[in-house]
């Protein structure tokens, strides 16, 4: 089990529902962030926005994953928005950490919570 991806289809057969956990870790990435938003003249600054963006990477890297398989139930067209939101994310990404700014993450947390939110099917925050 040393792939995320592994661990993540652990943990979702033994716990929550795939709904629910992929809106569990999509909320926990947006609260990261969030935090370092909130943060951002803490001495620590680097480290935490490092651990954040690399959490929330991981989490769409295993959506890039299961969105990518052909056996995927979602409807292709969207699989298709959701990987062309993941390149975006990837992007995002890249860029805060090269150039940080707290407004830079405004968009990745909105992103993860209002996906979270339809996949418990609530409005967003």
């Amino acid at each position: 089990m040393n792939r995320p991806i592994d661990a993540y289809k652990k943990v979702e057969q033994t716990t929550l529902s795939g709904r629910d956990l992929e809106a569990s870790v999509l909320q926990k990435a947006a609260m990261l962030l969030k935090e370092c938003q909130n943060n951002w003249n803490a001495s620590n600054l680097h480290q935490m926005l490092a651990d954040a963006i690399k959490f929330n990477q991981t989490v769409w890297t295993v959506f890039q994953t299961e969105l990518s398989n052909p056996d995927n139930p979602l409807p292709k067209e969207v699989r298709e928005n959701l990987l062309s939101l993941s390149v975006f994310i990837d992007k995002r990404s890249i860029e805060v950490l090269a150039f940080p700014s707290p407004e830079k993450l405004d968009i990745l947390i909105n992103i993860n919570i209002n996906i979270a939110a339809g996949l418990r099917g609530s409005t967003g925050v």
